[in-house]
């Protein structure tokens, strides 16, 4: 891609980001954009593509406990439809490619795209929802919705699981995603990542059992 592109396109990423939202902040697309760069040098992928959709693919932020949140990719990617079409020096062709990975990189849609880039930006979004810093960010999200931490009842998600669809508490999440993550991988890349970062998730998991008694 450009460089003076990439850099106008990075500019306006970081003055649409949501900074009153720690999980889906401009540090998270920065992130997002590493892991499609990284993803992108070993296997293959259009930048002109990737760039674009990574740093708008969350521009649209609702609340995850918000009946609408299903809604925001596909708002971002008409968002991003929008911006696109007015720079001139975007290749126009390109722009129907960016909109497909960003409305189909929705973890919770369960979405498995056909394009190359779609996949590639799906994976590198999942990177961010497992290892070290979804631990960070779903400890932020229980903050943001004001949701405690783990059950007092059921810490880790064993007798509910088999009748709640939903997660109500931070540990929750762990199983309804952080866990998962490594097995909606597309790329060999992404998943070797993946796996060692689900492994850390685990190790977590033992230690947090261990400190409360369980």
């Amino acid at each position: 891609m450009n460089q003076s592109l990439k850099a106008r396109l990075l500019l306006i990423a970081e003055n649409e980001s949501h900074p009153d939202d720690p999980s889906h902040d401009f540090s998270h697309v920065t992130r997002v954009l590493k892991n499609v760069e990284t993803i992108a040098e070993a296997e293959g992928g259009d930048l002109d593509i990737l760039v674009p959709a990574a740093l708008f693919h969350d521009v649209i932020n609702i609340p995850k406990d918000d009946p609408r949140a299903d809604q925001a990719s596909d708002d971002s990617a008409e968002w991003t439809r929008s911006l696109l079409m007015t720079m001139t020096e975007f290749p126009q062709n390109k722009i129907s490619a960016v909109c497909d990975a960003i409305s189909k990189c929705s973890f919770s849609k369960g979405i498995n795209p056909e394009l190359h880039e779609s996949k590639v930006l799906q994976d590198a979004d999942g990177l961010d929802s497992t290892g070290a810093i979804s631990i960070m960010r779903t400890c932020s999200s229980c903050g943001t919705m004001k949701r405690a931490l783990y059950d007092l009842d059921d810490p880790f998600f064993e007798s509910r699981a088999k009748y709640e669809g939903s997660a109500h508490f931070g540990v929750d999440l762990f199983y309804r995603r952080l866990l998962i993550v490594e097995s909606r991988m597309h790329t060999k890349t992404a998943k070797q990542i993946a796996k060692r970062r689900t492994e850390f998730i685990h190790a977590f998991l033992d230690e947090l059992r261990l400190e409360l008694g369980e």
